[in-house]
């Protein structure tokens, strides 16, 4: 019977592990190469976007009328967003109305840039290669994002868990 408390113990201390998420997320530290954040520069003023510098790299632009509630995600959260992802010529190579994940599965720009806004809260990220898909050509259904491409997101984050 001395053994009870102890069993009890360790079983509600286990079971507490196993329903516990696991979360890969190592923040990697990249920051973008000048050259690439003065190409997003050159072009958001070219298209005469108002954007804030991020310390990583990237622009991102909050859209103050829906600037959300409640929690900011961190980067294990389970997030479900609603977004339009497009290359700087206009086009469109990925939207999803409502697209469930955790932020940690997605790319740098992402990760740094979504944790930003609240639940219900938009944001445009003004993703450099080093902070997206790098160097590498990427199929994205009947789009091919080219190797190095500047990649512009707008998110609406629906929720946070």
């Amino acid at each position: 019977m001395r053994f009870l408390p102890w069993f009890l113990a360790l079983t509600v201390l286990g079971l507490g592990a196993c329903s516990k998420k696991k979360c890969d997320y190592t923040d990697d530290g990249v920051i973008a190469p000048m050259a690439e954040q003065n190409a997003i520069k050159k072009y958001l003023d070219s298209a005469g976007i108002k954007a804030s510098l991020h310390e990583r790299g990237f622009y991102y632009k909050i859209d103050s009328t829906v600037l959300g509630t409640g929690a900011n995600p961190g980067e294990c959260s389970p997030i479900t967003v609603a977004y339009t992802g497009t290359l700087t010529d206009g086009t469109i190579f990925d939207q999803q109305n409502s697209y469930a994940t955790q932020l940690s599965n997605l790319i740098d720009g992402w990760q740094q840039g979504v944790p930003l806004i609240k639940k219900g809260g938009r944001i445009w990220l003004y993703i450099p290669p080093s902070l997206g898909y790098g160097s590498q050509s990427i199929s994205a259904g009947n789009v091919t994002i080219p190797a190095s491409s500047i990649l512009i997101f707008d998110i609406h984050l629906l929720d946070v868990q």
